[in-house]
C-alpha cells in the first residue's frame, strides 16, 4: 500500500492507494485515519479496483486547511475534487464511514455506486438523535461545541474510551497509534473537533463553498453494525423511506461502530456485491439484500 499526495480543493491530501483500475474512494470518520479501510482496499484491488483512501482534511499527514472549513459543503467539496484530480470516471465508486459518510450521501449522484456506513441518511437523525438514549451516546458532540473540547480529548484514554464504547469487545490498539499519529498533533486534534462544531452550527458557514444537495443524490448501500455505540441501529429503521429507490440498507450482527473493522469479511462481502464489478460494462443483475 502506497502513500502519495495530491492537492484538490485548496488542500494537500495525503493519500493510501493500492490496485489499479477505475477509481474507488473511501472515506474515513472520527476519530479514524485512512488505514481504517486496511481490510477493505485490497479487496478493492482484488477486484479490480484503484483503492484511495485519503487522510480527510486537517487529519495529518493531510495539510490543516487554511480556510478552516468543515461544514459539510466543504466536505462535498473535497470529495468533487478529489473525484477529479484522481482521475475518476463513470466507474468510479465511493464508500464512507461515520464522518466520511456524510458527503457521501450529497455527492453520491456523481459516482457508478456509493457506499455509506454507521451514519444514517439525512433525515433520519432528527427526533432520534434527542432521545434520551442517544443524547448519552452523542455527549461528545455537545462537548466538543465548548471551550474546554481540546482539553478533554486530549485527555489520556478519552479516545480509546470512544472506540471502547462504540465498538465493545473490538481490539482497536493499532487503529489508536494510527489515530494519534494523525491527531496527536493540538493543530490537528482542533480540525477533527471542527467538524462537530461546524455540525450545530458552533462555527458558522464558511461561504465558500456552493449549499449542498437537500436530498440523496443516488442510490446508496446503507450498512449499520447492531451494537453501534454511537449511534443506535435504531437510527436505521427510517433509512429505507430516506433513500431514493434501488437503495438498500443493511444491518450488520454482532458488530459496532467499526463494523468494517470488527467484521472485515462480511462488510467486505456486503460492500463488493453492492459495487459489482469494477467496470460497468461488466455490471450484473445485484441480488436484493433486506433490512
Amino acid at each position: 500500500m502506497e502513500i502519495r499526495t495530491v492537492h484538490a480543493n485548496g488542500v494537500e491530501f495525503a493519500y493510501l492507494t493500492m490496485g489499479e483500475g477505475p477509481l474507488a474512494l473511501c472515506l474515513h470518520g472520527f476519530p479514524d485515519t485512512a488505514h481504517t479501510w486496511r481490510h477493505l482496499m485490497p479487496a478493492l484491488a482484488e477486484r479490480g479496483y484503484r483503492a484511495v483512501a485519503p487522510f480527510m482534511r486537517g487529519y495529518a499527514p493531510t495539510e490543516v486547511p487554511a480556510d478552516g472549513a468543515y461544514e459539510e459543503a466543504a466536505l462535498v467539496a473535497d470529495v468533487r475534487a478529489l473525484h477529479e484530480e484522481l482521475g475518476g470516471d463513470a466507474d468510479a465508486v465511493v464508500v464512507g464511514h461515520d464522518w466520511g459518510a456524510f458527503p457521501v450521501y450529497r455527492a453520491a449522484g456523481r459516482f457508478r455506486r456509493a457506499v455509506a456506513l454507521a451514519v444514517p441518511p439525512p433525515g433520519a437523525l432528527g427526533g432520534r438523535f434527542l432521545d434520551y438514549d442517544q443524547l448519552k451516546r452523542s455527549f461528545y458532540v455537545f462537548l466538543f461545541q465548548t471551550g474546554v473540547a481540546e482539553a478533554a480529548a486530549a485527555r489520556p484514554g478519552f479516545i480509546a474510551d470512544l472506540w471502547r464504547d462504540w465498538s465493545p469487545g473490538y481490539d482497536a490498539r493499532e487503529d489508536l497509534e494510527f489515530v494519534r499519529r494523525s491527531i496527536g498533533e493540538p493543530a490537528n486534534l482542533r480540525a477533527a473537533i471542527g467538524y462537530y462544531r461546524s455540525m450545530l452550527g458552533t462555527t458558522p458557514p464558511s461561504g465558500r463553498y456552493p449549499e449542498v444537495e437537500s436530498k440523496v443524490t443516488g442510490p446508496v448501500l446503507y450498512l449499520h453494525g447492531a451494537q453501534d455505540g454511537c449511534l443506535s441501529a435504531e437510527m436505521a429503521q427510517d433509512a429505507p423511506g430516506l433513500l431514493p429507490d434501488g437503495s438498500q440498507v443493511r444491518q450488520v450482527a454482532r458488530a459496532g461502530h467499526f463494523l468494517h473493522l470488527e467484521r472485515p469479511a462480511e462488510v467486505n462481502r456486503l460492500i463488493l456485491d453492492w459495487l459489482g464489478p469494477a467496470s460497468s460494462a461488466e455490471l450484473t443483475q445485484i441480488r436484493p439484500m433486506g433490512f
